[in-house]
């Protein structure tokens, strides 16, 4: 009989399971469960405690529900024998992260913490620590820390120690409290194997944790606040696994909830967007992977640790073992195309869409594809959710210019798909001029399989190929080829990522090839957005900043 393993996805509104064959890499069977508290991003659940701006909040019960829900739901439609699922392994969104007590229960599930939001779980775009990152980037530029280069100068707002800087600042009872700060893979790892590990890749990444070097100094926290001297050694405290390590097996109370076999090996977690990389196939330098959904994170491998302006990260084995892996990203790219879908398509729009049988995204993408690169006569910045590389500023906005009275909702839509790809190029070009390679694009995630005319666009943007992932679940998929190394190729997996992603990755034989006529519109386009992008977002103009000053003073 074949063996089998289970990648868990933990995306933003919902976690996906995914069964696959380690033999072929084929998908045996999917379930998908949305969040049941979704992205907590007004009030407390239960209370009603109201949210500031900034924020963006989970419930850690709802992580359970994908192994309650999904887990089972998988076994069932496959028929699979869970005699022969040999291993599990989880993604998850990064950094989103918990306080926790001393028995690994989240603070806000504690009667007496559930009212004060820093108790609760910081989804990655929780961007309200914007000003403990400032304070903390520049305090590391004063000191002269060397370990910032390897963030591309910054550390944002979205990561682990601005957080932790937040709650100190606004809740010192709640970081009294707090047994550790972990990310919310980890935790979930530990439900399953009950087992308190961290994985290498969110500690290098995230939380700047180096292989060689261990994290920053004692000097530099106390630096940054007196309270914070012991911070790595007490609340950040953990063994730290590589990826593909195994960290623990599956509890029996664990294998009772899921339908699985207590015992088999539970891989150390992951970022999803890094787990997508061997998923579809990517184990050397030079290919850039582009997990394009809500937002899009580049990864590309490379055989040194250079500076390259705005990245999130650079760390030795942090995506596949023997390179170092560099992560980029946009905070917002699917999120701006369903917020203008939600709140800016007028009603003609939806029913003509409803007329013609269409979602209100594929009309408006078959509308868009009727007009040629600049026919629109507008440009956007993809700031709708800050910037996260090159700038690494979470107060940065969008924008739209060129509109007219006779400016129609596809025009605005395609100006919007083509500013995320300007964006991506700037972070290639980032890696270009500072010797990382990027000769071919892979993309997986949601939108490359939805929407063809982005695709096309990112291609003659970037000029480059795009090859697609066959999978719809490609950091399920890759989660899985970690389990499948947990267990080792004695209990029927892998001795390495590398086999792994050999025997198990596949894309689409169509790629999306670039256009040469409209690759030369597009670089003058660039051009202007480069333009506009160095003007609002390296300090030419700071009135978004101003307007969000002023926001806030009226709310």
């Amino acid at each position: 009989m074949g063996k089998y393993a289970i990648g868990i996805d933990y995306g933003t509104q919902s976690g996906r399971a995914v069964l696959v064959d380690l033999a072929t890499g084929e998908e045996i069977a999917d379930h998908v469960t949305p969040y049941p508290h979704g992205v907590i991003d007004e009030e407390l659940p239960g209370s009603g405690v109201r949210l500031e701006h900034d924020w963006a909040l989970q419930h850690p019960g709802d992580y359970l529900e994908v192994l309650k829900r999904s887990v089972p739901e998988v076994m069932k439609m496959s028929g699979v024998n869970p005699e022969d699922v040999i291993g599990i392994g989880i993604d998850f969104t990064a950094c989103t992260m918990l306080p926790v007590d001393e028995q690994l229960r989240p603070l806000c599930l504690l009667p007496e913490y559930r009212d004060n939001p820093h108790a609760w779980v910081k989804l990655w775009k929780h961007h309200a620590a914007q000003d403990e990152a400032n304070k903390l980037n520049a305090i590391a530029a004063e000191r002269g820390e060397k370990w910032v280069k390897r963030y591309g100068g910054k550390q944002s707002s979205e990561w682990m120690i601005a957080k932790i800087w937040q709650i100190l600042d606004e809740a010192p009872e709640i970081y009294e409290k707090t047994d550790r700060f972990t990310e919310a893979t980890d935790w979930v790892i530990a439900q399953l194997t009950g087992n308190f590990v961290r994985n290498s890749c969110t500690a290098g990444y995230k939380s700047i944790w180096h292989k060689r070097e261990g994290y920053p100094s004692k000097d530099f926290f106390k630096a940054l606040d007196p309270r914070l001297e012991h911070l790595t050694e007490t609340k950040l405290r953990g063994d730290i696994l590589p990826l593909g390590a195994k960290a623990g097996e599956l509890t029996p109370e664990m294998a009772a909830l899921t339908g699985l076999k207590p015992g088999i090996a539970v891989a150390v977690g992951n970022v999803d967007a890094h787990a997508a990389v061997p998923g579809v196939g990517v184990v050397t330098p030079g290919k850039m992977v582009m997990v394009m959904g809500t937002s899009i994170c580049h990864m590309v491998l490379g055989t040194e640790e250079v500076e390259v302006e705005g990245m999130c990260g650079v760390v030795e084995d942090g995506i596949i073992p023997g390179y170092y892996g560099y992560e980029a990203g946009q905070s917002a790219v699917g999120d701006i195309f369903e917020w203008f879908v939600e709140q800016s398509v007028p009603a003609y729009v939806k029913e003509a869409a409803e007329r013609e049988g269409l979602g209100l995204h594929a009309w408006l993408e078959q509308k868009a594809a009727a007009y040629k690169p600049g026919q629109t006569g507008l440009l956007a910045l993809d700031w709708w959710n800050g910037n996260r590389s090159v700038l690494v500023d979470t107060d940065l906005t969008g924008l739209v210019i060129g509109c007219t009275l006779l400016t129609k909702p596809e025009e605005v839509y395609r100006a919007l798909l083509e500013a995320t790809a300007f964006g991506t190029r700037k972070i290639i070009e980032a890696f270009h001029g500072n010797g990382v390679r990027v000769d071919e694009l892979y993309a997986c995630g949601g939108l490359p399989q939805k929407n063809r005319l982005l695709m096309q666009i990112y291609a003659d943007v970037t000029g480059r190929e795009i090859k697609v992932a066959a999978s719809r679940q490609t950091p399920a998929v890759g989660a899985a080829m970690f389990a499948a190394v947990a267990a080792g190729a004695v209990r029927g997996g892998y001795d390495s990522i590398v086999d792994a992603a050999k025997a198990m990755a596949r894309v689409k034989e169509e790629t999306f090839k670039p256009i040469p006529e409209h690759v030369k519109v597009y670089d003058r386009l660039y051009r202007e957005y480069e333009l506009l992008h160095d003007y609002f977002g390296r300090g030419g103009n700071d009135v978004m900043k101003r307007l969000k000053e002023i926001k806030e003073a009226a709310r």
